[in-house]
């Protein structure tokens, strides 16, 4: 199933992994794997990725790295299938991904001697990528009858689905605001009319797409195999300039039409 109606799909370049994400949920449909535990295989499958890049195996690193990619997508596909949506997966699947990209950007600028600060400023540039992706992708599905499981604005904590625990949900809710609030934040304050919008064409959200952690770990992956890690962080620095060139072109994509003054 997917995130949106068949008419407001766009070519996802961050959801390459899509297809094979649906074939492992199928797979698991009727078995008592969860979400939650195809989550955790994403983490574990990151978790050696990181291990490999560390070690210098880094098509190793790349492989795993792919892979946790299309698990990530995967453990949304099997609750879709499931058709047992919950915000506890929602959430720990955030969280799970800020952890994991400190950890990597970490690993590299460990191995590559860059000085904390630059790696720092990359793992913002990252995250505020993926927020802004995350935030006008929310924004289209909320306004096309899409899934709606991804609330636009995380401000308070929501009433647990059936299936799940309230204190589970309550938690994760107050762990996933203190790593993504300050960048919920952020976005919103450059463009905190966004949600009026109605003009998101499919072009613009296909290169918005390569803010998507999919798109960013693709790109790790090839910096990796090409013997180019030096370049990983210097690049997601300088690409976070994106952010606001795509704030400037969705402004002037849903600019209010002016009425002519009658005389």
């Amino acid at each position: 199933m997917s995130k949106l109606p068949k008419q407001h799909k766009f070519i996802d370049l961050s959801d390459y992994g899509r297809p094979i994400a649906r074939f492992i949920a199928m797979q698991l449909k009727n078995t008592a794997f969860t979400p939650i535990h195809v989550t955790w295989l994403f983490v574990v499958s990151g978790l050696i990725g990181i291990a490999f890049i560390y070690l210098g195996y880094y098509f190793l690193a790349a492989f795993f790295l792919i892979l946790k990619s299309i698990l990530d997508a995967a453990d949304g596909e099997l609750a879709r299938v499931k058709k047992t949506p919950s915000y506890t997966g929602r959430f720990f699947d955030s969280i799970s991904d800020i952890i994991l990209n400190a950890i990597i950007l970490g690993t590299i600028g460990t191995l590559t001697n860059t000085p904390i600060y630059w790696t720092f400023l990359a793992f913002l540039g990252i995250q505020l990528q993926g927020t802004l992706y995350n935030y006008y992708y929310v924004i289209l599905r909320n306004q096309s009858d899409g899934d709606t499981t991804s609330r636009i604005f995380e401000t308070d904590i929501p009433t647990a689905l059936p299936g799940e625990k309230q204190e589970t949900v309550t938690l994760l809710f107050k762990i996933y605001k203190a790593l993504y609030g300050a960048f919920d934040y952020t976005i919103y304050k450059l463009d905190p009319n966004a949600p009026k919008g109605t003009n998101f064409p499919n072009w613009f959200m296909t290169g918005l797409s390569t803010f998507g952690l999919g798109f960013q770990l693709l790109l790790i992956a090839v910096f990796l195999v090409t013997g180019n890690i030096e370049y990983i962080i210097p690049f997601f620095i300088g690409y976070t300039v994106m952010v606001l060139v795509f704030i400037i072109l969705r402004k002037g994509l849903n600019k209010p039409e002016r009425v002519p003054m009658k005389r």
